[in-house]
């Protein structure tokens, strides 16, 4: 899940199954090991990426929302705001000009696995 939390495919069935647990079992003993369901731990690496990304590179709200996994702009303001308590903009917009060098956004994508290419087979 650290890994590959930018994966917009990643889901519980895929999560579960690469622990060899059914998904019931493996929510339960994440929670337990964790204290957060995998869902919500996927979320809160989610927003703490995207806020790097607001913080230091030079991407739109809509680049971070796709870099970070969401398929929506809208769920990703919305998870966005209930962990930070401001929009994705306002934050960006508060950390703007604060004297860090903002990372060029093209250089991001590149390294950005949601961003690369899917192999032909």
């Amino acid at each position: 899940m650290d890994r590959d939390f930018a994966d917009s495919s990643l889901d519980l069935d895929r999560i579960a199954s690469v622990a060899f647990l059914s998904k019931w079992s493996f929510v339960r003993r994440f929670s337990k090991q964790f204290g957060l369901t995998p869902g919500a731990y996927l979320t809160r690496r989610r927003i703490e990426r995207a806020q790097d990304l607001l913080r230091f590179a030079n991407l739109t709200v809509t680049e971070v929302c796709v870099a970070v996994g969401y398929l929506s702009i809208g769920s990703f303001s919305s998870a966005f705001r209930t962990a930070t308590s401001e929009s994705p903009s306002a934050f960006q917009q508060r950390w703007r000009g604060i004297g860090h060098p903002r990372i060029p956004g093209c250089e991001i994508l590149m390294h950005t696995p949601a961003s690369r290419p899917l192999p032909l087979d």
